[in-house]
């Protein structure tokens, strides 16, 4: 299939013209598919920029607008049927593509800021350093677009249009998109209570993702609350955001430290050095984080009890 087949705009999905509205009362189901609306318009919206390359920021927002509607059918896609959890797959393969690129973008961003702040002389290993990483980028964006430009991506579109619009599917008893935040809260607070003082980076990592998690339940639950709720969902939102900075910090330190511990077997004097100083910088972010997720993490749990105080 050629991009020029490819559905590029919300009509030629069969969505309507304009976003779907709802109102606070209405059923839950209209808010689950009122956001998968919203969210796959952005994802086309942001779409061609991505294939572009221009702005890193469209391959950004593409896939959070992705994730966002993994996260609504994980927490109620029942609610629009039984096509959601192999929908839910395909954006999960999807995503793995516009991570792939996303991840360099980090990290060749954050390598230039640094680099930049080097003396004179150790400058033009550092841009050799970061080259190697552009010529890795430039290998993933070309298994992107190849992505982007296939049937399967097509039919993924296809698919997502038709859960905004699926015929009513009966439900067996109310569903509160405000109360079922108590779940994601609850997986999440589990995961900090497993945690050992010390924790490994990658159990980190994944307590990021529950936080994210929790966070786009939130923003679907906002549409549906009442004033006082919103109030409380609004501070709730602000504080998963900074939780996932925090450990977002510390994910991204990471992996640049491993990145630079991978060249230096390879690399010559001049670009080992550069990452050999890099790596140290990045494993006091590493710490700095550490210092201060947990803080963060008190800040999420209180929002969220006073939410259902």
């Amino acid at each position: 299939m050629t991009t020029e087949s490819l559905p590029r705009t919300p009509v030629e999905l069969g969505l309507p013209e304009l976003p779907v509205e709802v109102r606070p009362a209405d059923p839950a189901v209209h808010h689950v598919r009122a956001k998968l609306d919203r969210e796959i318009r952005a994802l086309l919206a942001h779409e061609p920029g991505t294939r572009s390359g221009a702005d890193p920021e469209d391959l950004h927002q593409m896939r959070v607008a992705l994730r966002r509607m993994r996260s609504v059918l994980k927490l109620s896609g029942s609610l629009v049927g039984d096509g959601a959890e192999p929908v839910r797959a395909e954006l999960g393969w999807l995503g793995q593509s516009l991570g792939e690129v996303r991840d360099y973008d980090v990290l060749i961003g954050h390598l230039r800021e640094v680099i930049a702040d080097f003396e004179v002389r150790d400058q033009a290993a550092g841009r050799r350093l970061v080259s190697k990483f552009v010529t890795e980028r430039a290998a993933a964006k070309r298994r992107l677009t190849r992505a982007l430009s296939s049937a399967r991506y097509s039919a993924l579109l296809r698919e997502v249009s038709l859960l905004t619009r699926a015929e009513e599917v009966p439900e067996e008893a109310p569903h509160n998109l405000v109360t079922g935040l108590a779940k994601p809260h609850r997986k999440l607070a589990k995961a900090v209570g497993a945690l050992p003082a010390d924790p490994p980076d990658d159990d980190l990592h994944a307590l990021r993702i529950h936080g994210k998690k929790l966070r786009y339940a939130a923003e679907l639950a906002q549409t549906s609350a009442k004033k006082k709720q919103a109030a409380r969902i609004k501070a709730l939102l602000k504080a998963t955001k900074h939780f996932q900075t925090v450990l977002g910090d510390h994910q991204d330190a990471v992996i640049a430290a491993e990145r630079m511990r991978s060249v230096l077997d390879s690399a010559d004097g001049p670009v080992g050095f550069v990452a050999g100083r890099i790596a140290e910088r990045e494993l006091a972010r590493r710490a700095e984080a550490r210092a201060t997720w947990r803080k963060s993490w008190k800040a999420v749990d209180a929002a969220a009890k006073a939410l259902h105080a």
